[in-house]
């Protein structure tokens, strides 16, 4: 056979177990040196994800050029071992081989997979000393890694060198949101409208993260329109994209009308679904639908059956539980992992089951995260149990993950036992290791803006309407029978000073800028980062009566659905 035919039967090679004989051939004729030939042979290895015996190939060929290295490194990336993509890289420019933009691009790609900003640098200045940087798709790649790897000012200087068209736009975005930078991201989504560039499926599901995490729900359902508008492919990553985004952003219903219009569901839509009825609490249906999809015959994930024992747990159902959780490996051959073992020692700490947990954690394959402690710990302080909360404590300490939640959570064991001492003792040790507590922090869309507020926040522009609606609100509540639970204050000072606190929490604040900026009877939609107090918990409700107000508010754990005085959680959270 001569090297047409070889090549012709390279490339028309459909199984990876037909590469070797293929290969031994490709010896025996005398061209296992030929560059075209080792080319087509490590993009087949590397298309079957044999990085292996691609290696043995390269690693054979005499004086490999700049198209051989590339495609190993290609190979690399393809198969996730992207550090060894970029070693080779290096070595490439080692052995003085110029690299051309395909070589460039594909070291990129693994740079930003690996989240190597230092490496990524590098490579940008040995490409603009050679003249690359012309190249569009050496420039999106370079886009991606600074995104990717949260130096935005270098992803945006590098945007701002070339004519920005959608993938362009959706490259910034995907940065800003991977790193947190909802309202950021946003903003560049708002620019790229103004210069009337068309988004994709892609950028869709960017945008609608970022709303989803900042619980922006008039944004979403602007951008939901939009997509309607312009005939937008809704494929089942746009679906799921808008049925978390809806869920996150406290409209369970609209998600589920998302969910029930689609022609045909995947796992993921399932799983959006799923989850989303976690969030909000609605765990027999959350249950209902995990069963649905079954009879539907579409196999359930790991990502699955995290969203159904999330429900499981929310709605305090022990036996539902453990039934689905023994399932995922008799049924479904799916290794519970940390994440799934997190649901059910959840599930057990917050019915109160506090020795099961610990026996629980005990008994698990593999050891337990700084999560789950900290859900067991947080459990025995709900319940009381101050001996099994300094051995959790002690645990996380030890294995060297503490963080501030677990501090928090240790001093506040301590304080409401009446420890005083120890609560302060912990705290002083928190500030020693120069460990900062997470501030608590609200924020509310009104007009399609995000308005934050953190405790006692003297920042917002109509700071004197919001602190006179709040204390018109605290007379009301007053009248009406309310004594603030200055229990939940964990500190040793005057129950005045703790009325005190209380009252300038974040999330009411927010509230009160709801309020006194929205129509009447409107639903209020407040997002939280942390954990609402039973104060707070017991304040909204009452506001929602004495208003008439649907009061909406996401915490750290889930949703509570405030109408008439009653909670969706029915005070289990």
């Amino acid at each position: 056979m001569n090297k047409a035919q070889f090549i012709f039967l390279l490339r028309n090679c459909k199984q990876v177990n037909q590469i070797p004989p293929i290969h031994a051939k490709i010896i025996r004729s005398g061209h296992e040196q030929d560059p075209f030939i080792v080319f087509e042979l490590l993009r087949l290895c590397s298309t079957f994800k044999d990085i292996d015996y691609a290696s043995t190939i390269f690693n054979f060929s005499q004086n490999p050029n700049v198209y051989l290295y590339t495609a190993l490194i290609d190979g690399f990336v393809l198969s996730g071992s992207h550090t060894d993509g970029i070693s080779l890289y290096c070595k490439m420019v080692e052995e003085s081989i110029i690299p051309d933009s395909y070589a460039v691009t594909s070291a990129l790609k693994a740079c930003g997979s690996q989240l190597a900003l230092r490496e990524g640098k590098q490579i940008h200045c040995q490409v603009s000393k050679l003249g690359l940087t012309s190249s569009r798709s050496v420039r999106m790649k370079l886009i991606e890694l600074y995104g990717k790897c949260g130096a935005l000012d270098d992803a945006r200087q590098v945007s701002d060198e070339i004519t920005k068209d959608t993938v362009c736009w959706t490259a910034m975005i995907d940065g800003l949101v991977r790193n947190g930078d909802m309202n950021r991201a946003l903003q560049v989504f708002r620019d790229m409208q103004r210069e009337n560039v068309m988004p994709n499926e892609v950028t869709i599901v960017c945008v609608l993260s970022a709303c989803a995490q900042l619980g922006a729900l008039e944004l979403g359902r602007w951008v939901h329109s939009y997509m309607r508008k312009f005939q937008i492919e809704r494929n089942h990553f746009v679906c799921g994209a808008l049925i978390n985004m809806y869920a996150r952003c406290g409209d369970i219903d609209e998600a589920r009308r998302v969910f029930e219009e689609m022609k045909e569901r995947n796992v993921i839509t399932y799983n959006s679904m799923i989850s989303g009825f976690a969030l909000h609490g609605k765990s027999v249906e959350a249950i209902k639908m995990f069963r649905g999809m079954i009879k539907q015959g579409i196999r359930p994930t790991s990502v699955t059956f995290v969203g159904v024992l999330n429900a499981c747990s929310h709605g305090g159902l022990v036996d539902s539980g453990f039934e689905i959780f023994h399932s995922m490996t008799r049924d479904y051959g799916i290794e519970p992992q940390i994440e799934h073992y997190g649901c059910m020692v959840d599930l057990l700490g917050r019915v109160g089951r506090l020795e099961e947990a610990y026996n629980f954690i005990r008994g698990m394959k593999i050891p337990p995260d700084h999560i789950m402690l900290g859900a067991l710990l947080s459990a025995c302080k709900i319940h009381g149990n101050i001996e099994l909360g300094e051995q959790i404590a002690k645990l996380l300490m030890d294995c060297g993950e503490a963080d501030s939640g677990t501090y928090v959570l240790l001093s506040n064991v301590y304080a409401s036992s009446g420890k005083w001492r120890e609560s302060a003792q912990v705290r002083a040790k928190m500030k020693e290791g120069g460990i900062r507590k997470e501030p608590g922090c609200s924020a509310i869309e009104v007009n399609n803006e995000i308005h934050e507020f953190i405790l006692g926040d003297l920042r917002h522009p109509q700071k004197e309407q919001i602190y006179a609606k709040l204390e018109e609100v605290n007379h009301t509540l007053r009248s009406k029978g309310y004594t603030p639970a200055t229990e939940v204050v964990l500190q040793d000072i005057e129950d005045q000073e703790k009325e005190m606190a209380l009252a300038i929490h974040s999330e009411r604040l927010a509230i009160c800028y709801g309020l006194i900026s929205t129509k009447p009877h409107t639903t209020i939609r407040v997002a939280k980062n942390l954990r609402v107090c039973s104060d707070c918990h017991s304040t909204i409700k009452l506001i929602s009566r004495i208003t008439s107000r649907r009061i909406v508010v996401r915490d750290r754990n889930r949703f509570h659905h405030f109408e008439n005085g009653d909670c969706s959680c029915g005070d289990y959270w």
